[in-house]
């Protein structure tokens, strides 16, 4: 079993920054592409960036604000969001691309989610 434990969500000023982080643990072998998304009510659930061991990848609105960072050593990944935006609020869930211990094949985890909300 493989389990996303996500935080750093919470409630903030426009303008400001909040860092969210989210590790991943069980019976990993490797975690390949880590990445968050966000969801509003009403919506789909949004790629906002992904990280490989090598690329990164952005969502245009966030290209520039938001960085993603992972530690490999510790199966965790990073998103440092800055100068905040109230159309950023949302709940934003982990994701993870792992090769379970003992498995030929990836399969994909989510995490709980986390709120994230901005005030104007």
């Amino acid at each position: 079993q493989v389990q996303l434990v996500e935080s750093g969500g919470g409630s903030v000023q426009a303008g400001g920054s909040l860092r969210l982080s989210c590790a991943a643990s069980g019976s990993i072998s490797v975690v390949n592409t880590m990445g968050w998304y966000r969801q509003t009510p009403g919506k789909q659930r949004e790629l906002v960036a992904s990280i490989t061991r090598a690329y990164t990848n952005y969502a245009d609105s966030v290209r520039g604000r938001f960085a993603i960072s992972r530690d490999n050593a510790k199966n965790t990944v990073y998103l440092q969001m800055n100068s905040l935006k109230p159309e950023d609020t949302a709940v934003y869930y982990c994701n993870a691309e792992v090769r379970q211990a003992f498995s030929y094949v990836d399969s994909n985890h989510w995490g709980q989610g986390t709120q994230v909300t901005v005030s104007s």
